[in-house]
């Protein structure tokens, strides 16, 4: 349960995704977050064709600790239906799988309401 995934969210270029990410940091949901510039994203929603522009937002994290990310990732995240992609990590540096394990171990520390 502790394997390294990567979770990917978008949104909107103007929604402060530093926020976000400063907050799945402090709540060890995960050890990181890299928000990538502002892109535009085509996609089908609701019968339509829609465009937007978004930010992707890419979470470092353990298998372990998914539900509970995407728990609050839906408290805090505007939309309807936001983007929640779990891709498991094939492999990696010991050292940094074990400081993604690190991170984001419970040691007590639970999402606040």
């Amino acid at each position: 349960m502790d394997e390294p995934v990567i979770v990917l969210t978008t949104l909107g270029a103007d929604a402060d995704a530093a926020a976000l990410a400063r907050t799945l940091v402090d709540e060890r949901l995960a050890a990181c977050v890299n928000v990538l510039p502002p892109m535009t994203s085509t996609y089908r929603w609701k019968g339509a064709v829609e465009q937007a522009r978004e930010q992707q937002v890419v979470i470092k994290t353990t298998a372990g600790r998914v539900a509970a990310l995407e728990a609050r990732l839906r408290q805090l995240h505007p939309y309807e239906l936001p983007e929640f992609l779990v891709v498991r990590a094939a492999g990696g540096s010991g050292a940094y799988v074990g400081w993604i394990r690190e991170s984001t171990s419970h040691r007590g520390t639970e999402p606040q309401s």
